[in-house]
């Protein structure tokens, strides 16, 4: 069992999960909703949108989407102004060393194949979300 109490209420943390596959939207919801506020987008367009009026504490990204990939996605969320910063975890099926060397460059905070595990993927975005506020005390 998961053993990360989070705060309820207004300072919950809050979760952008981006894929184009609804099941795997649905199965990052149920992971997460009782620890965070999830918002889920189904494609890179979506996100950068809704990155344009909010600014989450961590990004769930895929890598396949179309038309526009998990690493378009991030290269445009890493030139957007007070957006940079933000932790990403690419959570995707590709099982491929350049594709994880690829995330490093961009800036990727770690990097979870699917299926994933939801206790695996909880103590990430933990490890994630507290590494990013180690960085600012």
């Amino acid at each position: 069992m998961y053993k990360y109490k989070p705060e309820k209420g207004p300072n919950r943390k809050r979760i952008l999960a981006v894929d184009d596959a609804v099941i795997i939207l649905r199965r990052i919801t149920d992971a997460l909703d009782e620890y965070y506020d999830v918002v889920t987008v189904s494609s890179g367009a979506r996100a950068l949108k809704y990155l344009e009026r909010e600014k989450p504490d961590l990004i769930l990204l895929d890598i396949r989407m179309m038309p526009k990939d998990g690493f378009e996605t991030l290269q445009d969320i890493r030139s957007m102004k007070d957006r940079a910063d933000i932790p990403v975890i690419m959570l995707t099926g590709v099982e491929d060393k350049k594709y994880v060397m690829e995330g490093i460059k961009l800036g990727i905070c770690d990097y979870i194949l699917k299926p994933f595990f939801p206790d695996d993927l909880l103590e990430r975005i933990q490890r994630a979300l507290e590494g990013r506020e180690g960085n600012h005390t």
